[in-house]
């Protein structure tokens, strides 16, 4: 089995001396500063070769500040970083303005408003339906990061808006270590009836037990978006540091290569590097 190299499309940096982050005031281990410096030397030795970077929720009057720290980094000799999906309010009147200068941006390649620490209502309001729309329009995506209760909402945003590429974040958030298993993969299953649907296979290490898991717990998870989704219509993503919950970036890799020892060079290939250069053109 040949050994390929992987793009991250889930990577947040944290540096609260140039930006602000109210949700860490309640984050425990992650209230601290994770560099770009830090995740090189981690992902060169894990075999990543690039990575997109996405958004961390900072201050919303700070999100195109966000943006032009990240700029800096993705200029440096070298660097992994090949874009950025941006953070985004489409629940404001002024997201068209905001849009417009996004575009004009080729660092970004897409969008996330995190839904799933926010009223259910939000993605329900015309105006946010509207400027997700509007996206059809552009060669930008957005990524979805919802509970499983939430996927029903999610499913009809996806519907208003066939023109839009949709990533599904994190497996669809699947509570691993409740073992609610049912719960979560029919929705996950009808999601993936969406062809404008893309899931990202990241995050699952944070909802296991971090003292317990191995392979075979995140296996039933891992193979159930697989087999909805299929390798054509898959991405894969580090979340680090979250990821250094349950384990840390090196064992997710290796977890990773685990889960899908089984696959054709091919599919993996779709999976860990060519779909993302297709769906953000990365070159």
């Amino acid at each position: 089995m040949s050994v390929m190299p992987l793009i991250d499309t889930h990577l947040h940096i944290i540096d609260q001396s140039a930006l602000s982050y109210p949700w860490l005031a309640g984050a425990d281990s992650l209230n601290r500063d994770f560099s770009y410096e830090e995740y090189a030397v981690q992902a060169r030795r894990a075999g990543i070769a690039q990575a997109l970077h996405m958004e961390v929720d900072v201050a919303a009057h700070e999100i195109e500040t966000e943006t032009a720290y990240i700029a800096g980094l993705a200029r440096r000799e070298d660097s992994l970083i090949a874009g950025a999906i941006s953070s985004c309010r489409p629940e404001d009147g002024d997201f068209p303005a905001f849009l417009e200068r996004q575009i004009a941006n080729p660092l970004v390649k897409g969008f996330r408003r995190v839904l799933h620490v926010m009223p259910d209502a939000l993605s329900e309001s015309p105006t946010f339906r509207n400027n997700i729309k509007s996206l059809g329009k552009t060669r930008l995506t957005f990524d979805l990061c919802v509970l499983p209760r939430q996927i029903d909402k999610a499913i009809t945003l996806v519907d208003l808006a066939p023109d839009v590429t949709f990533i599904l974040d994190h497996c669809g958030v699947p509570d691993i270590k409740g073992e609610k298993f049912d719960e979560w993969s029919g929705k996950v299953a009808e999601i993936a009836k969406r062809s404008n649907v893309i899931a990202k296979i990241s995050g699952v290490v944070a909802y296991a037990d971090a003292d317990a898991w191995q392979v075979d717990t995140l296996k039933p998870y891992v193979h159930h978006v697989i087999d909805s989704f299929r390798f054509d219509r898959l991405v894969w993503g580090s979340d680090w540091p979250v990821c250094t919950l349950g384990g840390g970036l090196a064992t997710w890799v290796a977890t990773t290569h685990a889960l899908v020892s089984g696959c054709s060079n091919e599919e993996r290939g779709k999976l860990f590097s060519q779909n993302a250069r297709r769906i953000w053109n990365l070159g």
